[in-house]
């Protein structure tokens, strides 16, 4: 564990627009965020020349962020080492 989290995201190259509260390392990847699975198995699966896959903020619904009352509709994005960036995945909220 590390207290030094500016410095894992920009290790990985993730881009500031894209930051969110969770990094981890998968599968050679870093996935940023609240990420729901069908991205990450999506990614797995793909395996595209990407650094990794972001969610920026903490939208209501995804996971770790559930709510019963309404989800938000969301942009799961890819990243490269050099920081461009480009929509992977749209989940759509109920309002």
């Amino acid at each position: 564990m590390t207290s030094n989290l500016a410095s894992i995201k920009q290790r990985y190259g993730v881009p500031p627009q894209l930051q969110s509260c969770h990094t981890a390392r998968i599968g050679g990847y870093t996935v940023e965020g609240h990420i729901p699975v069908s991205a990450i198995q999506r990614l797995l699966k793909e395996r595209p020349q990407v650094a990794g896959i972001a969610v920026p903020g903490m939208p209501l619904g995804s996971p770790g962020m559930e709510s019963p009352f309404k989800t938000e509709s969301y942009t799961v994005f890819t990243f490269t080492e050099s920081g461009r960036t480009q929509a992977f995945q749209t989940v759509e909220g109920d309002g």
